[in-house]
């Protein structure tokens, strides 16, 4: 979940400068492989982390979040294009969502102590 969030950020803030064809194309590309990874990531950490009992329910949960986000997102953008009509502070919005999503999933593995992925212990 980490890396996906970082590479879309950073996709994101790829589509500032460019304005190509070519360089949509290859900044669409990161941006929709990093977030196939970031959606089956969810129910890899509910699994993880809270009972199973409990998994079919917050896999539910977690993913109807998801699908809000994205349509709100989408409607958002759309929005912030008609009121200062550039995509720039469209994206800038994408962004600071993405960077929300990056501090929760550091706050939860420095808050778990260690990392179950990696099995290393996190820096206290």
């Amino acid at each position: 979940l980490l890396i996906g969030s970082t590479l879309q950020c950073i996709a994101l803030f790829l589509y500032l400068p460019f304005d190509g064809l070519v360089s949509l194309y290859i900044v669409s590309a990161v941006f929709g492989l990093s977030q196939g990874g970031i959606v089956p990531s969810y129910a890899i950490i509910i699994r993880e982390y809270l009972p199973s009992s409990q998994a079919g329910a917050r896999v539910g949960f977690v993913m109807m979040c998801t699908i809000m986000g994205m349509a709100i997102g989408g409607w958002m953008s759309g929005w912030i294009y008609d009121i200062t009509g550039s995509y720039a502070a469209a994206f800038w919005n994408g962004i600071i969502w993405n960077f929300l999503n990056i501090a929760i999933v550091l706050f939860l593995i420095a808050r778990n102590g260690k990392s179950k992925f990696t099995g290393l212990k996190t820096a206290a």
